[in-house]
């Protein structure tokens, strides 16, 4: 059992972020004490809340308050249990929506049993998984149908390999950085298109058989790939925002909504149902990835200590376009 304070990582200001220790609470009766192996940095949220890249008002600036843990997505070993849970025992492994620290005690309920088959490096995907599956879920997609994924980063990776489990036949994933796209057909894309979107029609009807997607799906979170986004989806098609981005006001509409009768859905990661929610489809992406129908080998590029915290968003922000899966591994202590 881990004797020594807690870690965990913290914003004190606009791109400042250390590593503190902590004192946990009490552990509850329903609660469970986990050791954090791994947490996985969300890449584009983590990065738009370290630069403040949000505008006055938006529900970004309500959120953002310091001190700020960052992080969300998190795989350990369950230490102790709290004397009502019936449903965990200690060194059980499992995911949980918690932020970067070396420890934690989480409700057993929202913990996420992980599958022999998968390694921490792997499972830490689940809470980047679940967001793209949002995205999905609005979607609507049918078997042998059409998509446009806009953004071959972590979301994007996502997006596709879903796209694929869905059925779709035709999955375009559209990225100005090259490298990103080898894991892009590995992930289940059937092209690939290099350059900026903006440019991209006439490659997307080439790559579609002449025909526009049905489906278009904006990862980004990039404002300006929002108009572009609406000029490559076919006509009555309709167009996904699931990144989220810090200026909403600079998305901006175009003839095509009105004139081709576009539908237009955002997927967030709140927008949970009965059905579908972080325990349910977190369920789903292990038992895809456990049995290879979701590949994530290859999505971590990079890997730090806890300690090295701040070379690692600086790497996130100086060379984004060459990161993926920018993990923190917190068993080194």
């Amino acid at each position: 059992m881990t004797t020594a304070s807690p870690s965990r990582l913290v914003f004190t200001g606009k791109q400042q972020v250390s590593l503190e220790s902590f004192t946990l609470p009490a552990l509850a009766p329903t609660q469970v004490r986990l050791r954090i192996e791994r947490t996985l940095m969300s890449t584009g949220t983590e990065n738009i809340v370290f630069n403040r890249h949000f505008d006055p008002g938006t529900h970004w600036d309500r959120w953002v308050k310091y001190p700020f843990h960052p992080g969300y997505t998190a795989v350990g070993t369950v230490e102790v249990v709290g004397p009502e849970v019936a449903t965990l025992q200690p060194g059980d492994r499992v995911a949980c929506r918690t932020g970067h620290a070396s420890a934690a005690h989480v409700e057993a309920a929202e913990c996420f049993p992980i599958p022999a088959a998968l390694g921490w490096d792997e499972a830490v995907w689940f809470s980047l998984a679940k967001i793209a599956f949002h995205g999905a879920s609005v979607a609507r997609y049918t078997l042998g149908d059409s998509v446009l994924i806009i953004g071959a980063g972590p979301i994007g990776q996502m997006s596709t390999r879903w796209a694929r489990a869905a059925g779709c036949a035709s999955i375009i994933v559209a990225d100005a950085v090259p490298d990103r796209m080898a894991l892009a057909i590995a992930g289940g894309a059937s092209a690939t298109i290099t350059g900026p979107i903006t440019e991209a029609r006439d490659a997307v009807l080439a790559a579609g058989g002449g025909q526009l997607p049905r489906v278009v799906i904006d990862s980004t979170g990039n404002a300006a790939v929002f108009s572009a986004a609406l000029g490559l989806a076919a006509d009555r098609g309709t167009v996904v925002v699931l990144g989220d981005t810090g200026q909403p006001g600079s998305q901006t509409l175009t003839p095509d909504v009105i004139m081709r009768g576009l539908t237009i859905v955002g997927a967030h990661d709140g927008h949970n149902t009965a059905a579908w929610n972080n325990q349910t489809i977190t369920a789903l992406f292990y038992t895809l990835a456990a049995t290879g129908r979701f590949p994530l080998g290859g999505l971590n590029t990079h890997r730090f200590t806890p300690a090295k915290c701040e070379e690692a968003y600086a790497v996130a922000n100086r060379d984004r376009a060459r990161t993926m899966g920018i993990v923190f591994d917190w068993s080194a202590r």
